[in-house]
């Protein structure tokens, strides 16, 4: 909404708006780019321009829907599924996301996952059988070893003493 209120008092027009895109129906000028990159970092955005700071992003928003989707398949495959949204190898994305990032794409899939298990113990909304069923876990004890290999702690330890433990799903890298 703050973007689509940028791109409306800026007077540009889009095509659509969705969660880190906005596709216009004409190149910008230089004047409209400079002006729509300030007032977006005013608001704490930025404009990406760069074709690997996009295709990033593009990942990156997408492991987020996939995650918080919460019905990922038990054969989910993470190369075939990126390959197919971000239009690009897997190999070509897996080897830029992680010279840009300083993570594999799957582990940053695997803390996106550990965030989600988190929300939903500290909300007390599912059992970790529920859990590791929704994010595509084959067992609740591979569920539970991942957990605790990130974090720390198992979950029902952390489900104990889940206060300010969770990061901001922006801030997991």
């Amino acid at each position: 909404m703050a973007v689509e209120k940028v791109m409306q008092d800026l007077n540009m027009a889009y095509t659509s708006i969705e969660l880190g895109v906005v596709e216009v129906g004409h190149d910008p000028s230089t004047s409209e780019l400079a002006a729509l990159d300030g007032q977006l970092r005013s608001l704490g955005f930025e404009l990406l321009d760069d074709a690997r700071t996009t295709t990033i992003e593009k990942v990156k928003t997408f492991l987020i829907a996939v995650v918080q989707s919460g019905s990922i398949d038990e054969h989910f495959s993470l190369s075939d599924q990126l390959s197919a949204h971000i239009n690009k190898e897997y190999s070509t994305i897996s080897k830029l996301f992680s010279q840009v990032e300083s993570i594999t794409v799957e582990q940053y899939f695997i803390l996106q996952k550990i965030e989600k298990v988190k929300e939903w113990l500290a909300y007390d909304e599912y059992t970790l059988s529920e859990i590791a069923f929704k994010l595509g876990y084959s067992s609740v004890a591979y569920l539970s070893n991942q957990f605790k290999k990130v974090t720390g702690l198992t979950p029902s330890a952390f489900k104990a003493q889940h206060q300010g433990l969770r990061k901001p799903l922006d801030n997991i890298v």
